[in-house]
């Protein structure tokens, strides 16, 4: 048996142009995916404007595309033994180029929400499926750089897309960030169609003998659980009906999940591959890293925006020296797992840089801050990520064999999906709460009958009083200028709290990665990466 799934492997091995133009296609469809799932965010405040939508609407757009993803991500590898991966992959993205089409085309924000959904389940199955084919093309002795193409994709993507989305919003308008993707995914359709094949692993179910009881449950927890996350903090956490229906959903879901697929004959998921105890850890650690990247990806560009008064453009390409760095990590990360350098001492490493990262914005931030002053920290930022991304996802893997491998990495990739939506859920939720708590404080210091303070008053009113307001006038405008001040001293206040918990939070991590075995058999950074 073991023989036979060698030689399907190795059927599956390219040589020459093929190769390269399999990597291409595929690294294509991985950024087509990712850049989407970031380029809509620049573009939320003209759509707003455009379709006659409310902010909570709007941020459907992303939660949609959010929510199908994360349903479709852990039922891929399942998928693609069902209708064979050549079919499904080439339906996954005329699927998600259509979409993009339609969503570019329409008229109101619950019909763009809609087609968003759609898109994602097309999108959530190409970086899964995108992965695994890259994998299987490369010999075993060069999969290590096969990840690290691979990953550069993966880490370079999130941030192309904000300065991206920002340039086709400033001198085109919002439905190009949809349009953009038709070209682009018919290219890769004909690539695909023309050179990817099918693996012959396993037999097809019959329709009687699909898990469709798992299916339903996974959507309905997963899809509810994310709701809560998304939505969270806006509707006031518990005391919103509906978010406390859709937490009682999730628990019930995934409790009953669990049951189905552990005593179901033809599981979607296969939960067995967690009894192995490296597995359990990495999808703890995907989880932390998760949060870290998308959360500190979150705050950055909310920070220069709307405190520094940079522009979308201008706060997307501060982060492109970072991700560049990561890009340049990658195929050198690849290169000492080869050659055998312990990975639990680079992540251990990568914890730490991210750590320092953390506290040097913490000690960077005001409301004020220059650019050179985020531009070191963004680039530790950079080679934090690239010494945690391959590492820790070789290292779950590193005690699997054969297709469990497949089935450990769907784990991964849905605990830093997952870890990405909890980290964003909760510093938003903490970035409201502290803002209030620090204008609290600040403002039981503005002592009217303090000297400094009727001075500084004074000054303002005068300034404003030389542009022909009248007294009155000019005091309230004063006040409203202290206000403002004290309302962005808050927030800069709020952001530092955060950055200093995640350093904590990533600190506290060193030690669980040495409770991590050796694995026994050495993994290639390839099968590694979902």
């Amino acid at each position: 048996m073991t023989k036979t799934v060698q030689a399907a492997d190795d059927d599956l091995v390219e040589y020459g142009y093929r190769r390269i133009l399999i990597t291409i296609t595929a690294v294509l469809c991985a950024l087509l995916e990712i850049v989407d799932t970031t380029i809509v965010n620049v573009a939320l405040t003209d759509m707003r404007g455009s379709l006659g939508a409310t902010l909570t609407d709007v941020a459907w757009v992303i939660t949609a595309y959010a929510i199908a993803n994360v349903i479709v991500i852990p039922m891929t590898s399942w998928l693609s033994q069902q209708f064979g991966r050549r079919n499904y992959f080439v339906a996954s993205i005329i699927l998600f180029t259509v979409c993009s089409f339609l969503c570019g085309n329409a008229t109101n924000i619950w019909e763009l929400v809609a087609f968003r959904f759609v898109q994602g389940m097309g999108g959530g199955a190409l970086l899964v499926t995108a992965q695994t084919i890259i994998t299987e093309s490369y010999p075993i002795a060069k999969r290590g750089m096969a990840q690290a193409i691979y990953g550069m994709g993966v880490i370079v993507g999130p941030t192309l897309g904000p300065p991206l989305g920002g340039y086709l919003v400033d001198h085109y308008s919002w439905p190009y960030i949809f349009y953009i993707n038709i070209p682009l995914g018919i290219i890769a359709t004909i690539l695909a169609i023309s050179f990817v094949r099918s693996p012959k692993y396993g037999e097809k179910l019959k329709a009687n003998q699909v898990d469709w009881w798992g299916i339903v449950l996974l959507a309905s927890f997963i899809g509810s659980l994310q709701f809560v996350l998304e939505h969270g903090q806006q509707d006031d956490w518990f005391n919103d009906p509906l978010i406390t229906g859709l937490s009682v959903v999730t628990i019930a879901g995934l409790i009953l999940f669990i049951w189905r697929e552990l005593t179901y004959k033809h599981p979607i998921v296969n939960l067995s591959v967690l009894k192995d105890g490296n597995l359990r850890i990495g999808t703890v650690m995907c989880f932390i890293l998760g949060f870290g990247l998308y959360g500190s990806t979150l705050i950055i560009p909310i920070y220069t925006q709307s405190i520094l008064g940079w522009t979308a453009t201008d706060a997307g390409l501060l982060l492109i020296p970072g991700s560049i760095t990561t890009a340049f990590m990658m195929p050198i990360i690849g290169n000492l797992i080869q050659k055998g350098v312990p990975q639990t001492y680079m992540v251990g490493v990568g914890f730490l840089v991210f750590f320092f990262f953390c506290f040097l914005m913490y000690g960077n931030m005001t409301p004020d801050t220059g650019v050179e002053h985020l531009y070191w920290p963004l680039i530790l930022r950079g080679i934090g990520l690239g010494l945690l991304f391959v590492p820790i996802t070789t290292l779950s893997l590193s005690t699997l064999k054969g297709k469990h491998i497949g089935e450990g990495a769907a784990f991964t990739g849905m605990m830093r999906q997952l870890g990405g939506s909890f980290g964003i859920a909760i510093i938003t939720t903490f970035i409201t709460r502290w803002s209030q708590e620090h204008r609290v404080n600040l403002v039981s210091h503005l002592d009217p009958t303090n000297y400094q303070v009727q001075q500084r008053i004074l000054g303002l009113q005068k300034s404003f009083m030389s542009k022909g307001f009248t007294s009155n006038e000019a005091l309230d405008k004063a006040y409203q200028v202290i206000d403002y001040s004290v309302m962005k001293q808050s927030t800069v206040l709020a952001y530092m709290d955060i950055f200093m918990w995640l350093g904590i939070m990533f600190l506290f991590c060193i030690p669980i990665i040495l409770l991590v075995k050796k694995g026994k058999n050495k993994i290639n950074p390839a099968d590694a990466m979902h």
